[in-house]
């Protein structure tokens, strides 16, 4: 006889993890702003352990959530973040899903899963919150009328060419400080927007940074820039803009990404 391996259905290890997190969350939202970190390590272990089983049995969905679930109770862990009530609701809808996938492994809803998903990787901004941006740009005008529309937003800092962004980049990541926004242009002496733009994404990488946790890029580019745009677009950078800059375009950019609030 075979072994077929575990599956899901092999006793009630996956009911109970997911009890165990539901739970706890609900005791640390009744907490109020104190963290119970005993209850913390629990969610946490527990999660772990979702992932693991799911991991197992492959299937890479349910492991794929667990993870990104883990990821978004990091900063509790960290004792970085308390468990606001939105964030709370989060986690719930992302344990109530991972129990119907559970039930029903092909049951899940790709469109609903990715909102679960993208409401996990939002993190909560405080009160009166700024972003910081790198505006690395060689033209005066072009960086004028990029400080002066986000300076309205964030915190800018200025970088007139490709050696000076990594370095400027470099230097924030060692001050514990990460730029949120880069707009990088693509022709520049010394070193160009590509080259900048792959050096910048090394760091993060070097850093341990996850690819949806890094400084959002929107590379800002002649049209005949476009093709050196493409190259490096789907894996490092975030968006592009053809200049003139259409500032309308680029505010909807920076809500998108959560960096200004929706009107």
């Amino acid at each position: 006889m075979t072994n077929e391996g575990p599956t899901l259905h092999d006793g009630s290890a996956c009911t109970k993890h997911l009890a165990t997190m539901e739970q706890s969350l609900i005791l640390l939202e009744s907490g109020g702003k104190e963290i119970d970190h005993a209850v913390v390590n629990r969610l946490l272990q527990a999660t772990r352990a979702m992932r693991a089983v799911a991991s197992q049995c492959q299937l890479a969905q349910v492991r794929h959530l667990a993870q990104r679930t883990e990821r978004a109770l990091a900063p509790l862990g960290a004792g970085r973040e308390t468990p606001a009530p939105e964030r709370v609701t989060a986690l719930l809808r992302a344990i109530d899903t991972l129990r119907a996938m559970i039930d029903d492994p092909d049951s899940g809803d790709a469109a609903e899963l990715a909102e679960v998903m993208r409401a996990l990787d939002r993190r909560p901004r405080p009160a009166g919150w700024r972003f910081r941006a790198l505006l690395v740009e060689d033209d005066f005008t072009g960086r004028l009328l990029l400080q002066t529309f986000l300076s309205r937003y964030g915190d800018c800092h200025l970088a007139v060419n490709g050696r000076e962004a990594v370095a400027a980049f470099r230097a924030a990541l060692e001050k514990d400080q990460p730029y949120d926004l880069i707009c990088m242009d693509i022709m520049m002496p010394e070193m160009d927007g590509g080259d900048a733009v792959r050096a910048i994404r090394a760091l993060e990488e070097e850093r341990g940074i996850l690819p949806d946790r890094g400084a959002k890029i929107v590379m800002t580019t002649a049209v005949n820039d476009l093709k050196e745009v493409m190259r490096c677009f789907h894996r490092l950078c975030d968006e592009y803009l053809v200049k003139p800059i259409d500032l309308a375009q680029l505010l909807g950019y920076l809500k998108e990404y959560e960096l200004v609030a929706q009107s």
